[in-house]
């Protein structure tokens, strides 16, 4: 049995019931069945890809990514969703790093293809809405692969997805997902939502995330329910296709939820449909929660990673949703303890670090043995953000114990940033921090220090930074200061900026 035989099965059962519903198209589950199998057929046969193979995909939402998802259950192979919204360089270091065979692309993001012909020249390409130089297009691909393409090899013990993340040392590192990871995921997301066959899922959020893909989105196929895919999330499109397909389920990143909130349809939209609203990726305000529930609407939240699938603590429908700022038990299928420095279990109320286990956490990160190491220990994956639970095991995300900033639901590393600051030959050093911000949670600000008599400003700076990495994680601000403030031992202390980030902050709000 591979991830894929769910939707085999739902085919089986219920073959005329709507799968995916996409601008205006509906694929029913037999007809997503016979798409899977024409991908995994054409995959293997024209572009020879095989048990461990690394398929790529850079695209915003539509069916082709969850049909490219299950082909690859079917083959052994690994997805390795690409992030859009990362500038090329970045994308063509993942590439790279999980050697990927093949990268099927939308045409809105063929301008990496120039730097792949250079960097990667062995790496075959797809054009989902187009014919790329050299390679071949989805439609045709697709024409060219029928029949039963089961390889034997695959089972749930294979690695699905590789999704990386950014990393604290400056460069990203792959996640792998295991086809099991996602099976388990998905009785939890049930669990959570109570989910049935005659749910209808409402997906905005990017399938480049573990969120977007998993919290909602493959749990429905594998439960037989519906899914409809926005190819990225806007809110008057969300608040309409609410109103008008009648969605039960939707998931937001806070961001999102508070752009709902504030769009002029939201205070008379008809939302009778949506039985909840799921939400999480960082700290969720209780007035953003009370917004939405004033509304008829009750908020679930979910607390994981990547590296969980991201599934791993939750509020549940029906269940205890009244604790003020808590985002729920250890989910079904999943183990969760506040620990210290040293592993060892700390008591209900004191504070330290989440660690979660169970079968939906990552096995490895892609080619990084030590960072592995770091993370599981004894099973064990140390999550990195400091929380407490209660005597009746409800847990609360305090802080973050490393230096990410979370900017509308995108992480951003401050070392990522860094490292690319102080590249330029008029920076000396640099620090990155969050600052607080009533629309996006942070945004990233810098605090540099030129070089002696180094004329650069922040203008040329930012110029520079986004030469190099996504625009979200350009900093909205360079301070330029003589000095930063150090540890004893020469470690900058970011916690300083960061506090004077947050103070001057609610100053500006008290003014």
């Amino acid at each position: 049995m591979d991830l894929c035989t769910l939707i085999d099965r739902n085919a089986a059962f219920a073959p005329n019931k709507p799968a995916i519903h996409f601008e205006g198209d509906t694929l029913s589950y037999a007809a997503l069945r016979r798409r899977i199998e024409q991908a995994a057929r054409a995959l293997n046969k024209e572009l020879g890809i095989t048990k461990g193979d690394r398929v790529a995909i850079l695209s915003l939402n539509r069916p082709e990514y969850l049909i490219l998802l299950y082909a690859c259950a079917r083959l052994g192979a690994i997805l390795l969703p690409l992030n859009w919204r990362l500038a090329p360089a970045e994308q063509l270091f993942i590439l790279s790093n999980a050697a990927a065979k093949v990268l099927v692309v939308e045409q809105t993001f063929n301008a990496l293809l120039p730097h792949l012909a250079h960097t990667l020249p062995d790496t075959s390409v797809v054009g989902l809405d187009f014919t790329p130089p050299g390679g071949s297009t989805w439609g045709n691909l697709l024409a060219q692969g029928s029949g039963d393409s089961r390889n034997p090899q695959a089972n749930l013990s294979c690695p699905l997805m590789v999704v990386y993340t950014s990393g604290t040392t400056g460069r990203p590192k792959g996640a792998v997902l295991r086809q099991e990871a996602l099976l388990w995921n998905g009785v939890m997301s049930q669990h959570m939502h109570s989910l049935t066959s005659a749910d209808h899922v409402l997906s905005v959020l990017p399938f480049f995330h573990v969120g977007g893909l998993n919290i909602q989105t493959t749990p429905a196929l594998h439960h037989g329910a519906m899914v409809t895919i926005h190819s990225r999330f806007a809110a008057g499109a969300t608040i309409a296709a609410i109103e008008h397909h009648r969605p039960t389920l939707t998931a937001l990143v806070p961001t999102a939820l508070q752009t709902l909130t504030e769009h002029a349809g939201w205070s008379t939209a008809d939302l009778s449909s949506l039985k909840a609203v799921s939400t999480g990726s960082t700290i969720v305000s209780q007035a953003l929660i009370e917004r939405v529930a004033a509304r008829g609407v009750p908020v679930l939240q979910v607390y994981g990673s990547t590296e969980t699938c991201p599934i791993a603590i939750y509020t549940r429908l029906g269940g205890d949703i009244s604790r003020y700022g808590s985002t729920g038990l250890p989910g079904l299928c999943c183990e969760a303890m506040i620990i210290d420095d040293a592993g060892e279990e700390l008591p209900a109320g004191a504070l330290g670090e989440i660690a979660v286990r169970g079968p939906n956490v990552f096995c490895e990160y892609w080619g990084d043995q030590q960072a592995t190491r770091e993370a599981l220990r004894g099973g064990w994956y140390r999550t990195g953000d400091i929380g407490h639970c209660d005597t009746d095991g409800h847990y609360w995300v305090c802080d973050r114990k490393k230096n990410v900033i979370i900017s509308g639901g995108e992480n951003i590393y401050p070392a990522e940033v860094e490292r690319v600051l102080v590249e330029h030959p008029d920076v000396a050093e640099c620090a990155v921090v969050g600052r607080p911000d009533s629309r996006w949670g942070e945004v990233p600000v810098a605090y540099v220090v030129r070089r002696a008599e180094a004329p650069i400003e922040a203008e040329a700076l930012a110029t520079h930074v986004q030469s190099q990495v996504a625009r979200f994680k350009v900093p909205r601000e360079f301070i330029f200061t003589r000095e930063l403030p150090r540890t004893a031992l020469g470690k900058i202390q970011h916690s300083i900026l960061k506090e004077l980030e947050s103070r001057s902050s609610e100053q500006e709000g008290g003014n």
